[in-house]
């Protein structure tokens, strides 16, 4: 498993240490320049996300995948990362694909939910300091809104990065918010319960940022937790402006995961963009 990791990993252009005895994937975060980690998604992403998101299932990331690499071939072909990937549910159905496809998350959580088939082609890090060469990447994948989560000097320097990582051709997926509906729609508070835990969501605009403020309850133990989610809130236009100054172009924007056109009152935004330049 560590051979094939680190040998994918070659043709990607990325240099990352040799795994440590035991691991499943190899950790970049030992030699990244990345900033210390003290936010609010370094301890989110674990197990009681992954139940309260479990709806978010195999049938949905097959329907997005699929529906892209019709808009995007080059998907299909060459080093594809999927940044943010989480347990794999989309890299799983990519690498059907393209066995060059490899995956990155900075949760040691969900990267233990895995498949096994999966691991070797696995990096645990930050998507600030991506341990990938310039123009080594035929397409990087965003899925279910991992873009955002900074500051906007780190959300652009960010773009200006994943720019940088594709070759000429290559193509970017960005699976976002539909900002202007978020915003219209917002549900201050309300409570659900999911796989045995009950969680309490207040949610507010606070500046350009969504923010949910969460308590969870395991039915089961009585245990509470607090945890939160907090995303910049970015229109199309900006993120097209944040795009072209990475030298993307935008090839076709998205409104469902089955590729139904965007207006107002999509679920989602999904771009697809080149890079031109």
């Amino acid at each position: 498993m560590g051979f094939l990791c680190r040998f994918h990993c070659s043709r990607a252009g990325i240099s990352p240490p040799p795994a440590a005895p035991g691991r499943l994937w190899v950790d970049t975060l030992g030699f990244s320049k990345g900033a210390a980690l003290a936010e609010w998604f370094e301890a989110w992403f674990d197990e009681d996300y992954a139940r309260l998101y479990a709806h978010r299932d195999a049938e949905e990331a097959r329907l997005a995948v699929s529906r892209a690499l019709r808009v995007a071939p080059e998907l299909g072909e060459g080093p594809v990362l999927d940044l943010a990937c989480g347990a794999g549910r989309h890299l799983e159905i990519l690498r059907r694909a393209n066995p060059l496809a490899f995956g990155m998350d900075l949760s040691s959580a969900l990267l233990r939910m895995a498949p096994s088939a999966l691991r070797p082609w696995l990096l645990r890090g930050d998507m600030r300091a991506l341990p990938v060469k310039d123009g080594a990447l035929s397409g990087i994948c965003l899925w279910f809104t991992p873009f955002g989560y900074f500051s906007d000097e780190q959300n652009h320097a960010l773009m200006l990065r994943l720019g940088h990582l594709l070759r000429h051709g290559g193509v970017l997926v960005m699976d976002y918010m539909n900002a202007e509906l978020v915003a219209r729609t917002l549900v201050p508070e309300d409570t659900l319960e999911r796989a045995g835990v009950r969680v309490l969501s207040r949610r507010a605009m606070e500046g350009d940022r969504l923010v949910k403020r969460m308590v969870l309850t395991h039915l089961d133990t009585g245990d509470t937790r607090e945890a939160m989610e907090s995303v910049r809130l970015y229109h199309p236009a900006a993120l097209q402006e944040m795009a072209v100054r990475a030298g993307l172009r935008l090839r076709s924007v998205m409104g469902t995961y089955g590729g139904g056109a965007f207006t107002e009152d999509s679920p989602r935004w999904i771009g697809i963009f080149e890079r031109a330049w």
